[in-house]
């Protein structure tokens, strides 16, 4: 199984709408409480000029994270979050339930687990594509010195 760290990452893979649903579907019959209030909105990134040494602000980001507290019909409990870039409450919501759920592994943790699965497939799948791009793309510049050389007159 894929590790946590990369859970939120290969979830996002997932088409939005798949992935919300198949989280509706699973919780539909649980007790879901947030532990903080789910918040979306703007990131700033903040980097140190090392000349100077002085803080700026290199731009922002859409940025929204939720805490949730799930608890199933049969009585176990888990925690779940997650934050993540892009601006839907929604979304994040359900990457934290995600995260309880297959942390906690109850029931319904495979049908999510697969997703994770199948997010690890797409993004290995764009890397790769990624990557084919950046090999046609690439210039030996070794050529450049050679032309050069020959058109030289002494």
């Amino acid at each position: 199984m894929t590790e946590r760290r990369n859970w939120v990452s290969a979830l996002n893979a997932i088409p939005s709408n798949e992935l919300i649903s198949t989280v509706e579907e699973l919780t539909e019959d649980w007790i879901v409480r947030p532990k903080s209030i789910p918040q979306s909105g703007l990131g700033m990134l903040k980097i140190k000029d090392s000349a100077f040494n002085e803080s700026f602000f290199l731009g922002e980001f859409p940025f929204a994270s939720a805490w949730v507290e799930i608890v199933t019909p049969e009585g176990l409990s888990a925690e779940g979050a997650a934050q993540v870039m892009d601006d839907r409450v929604e979304l994040a919501e359900a990457l934290a339930l995600c995260d309880a759920i297959l942390s906690a592994r109850v029931p319904g943790w495979e049908q999510i687990s697969a997703l994770v699965e199948k997010g690890m497939m797409i993004r290995k799948t764009i890397s790769l594509e990624r990557k084919q791009i950046l090999a046609r793309t690439q210039v030996d510049f070794s050529l450049l010195d050679d032309v050069g050389e020959e058109n030289v007159e002494t």
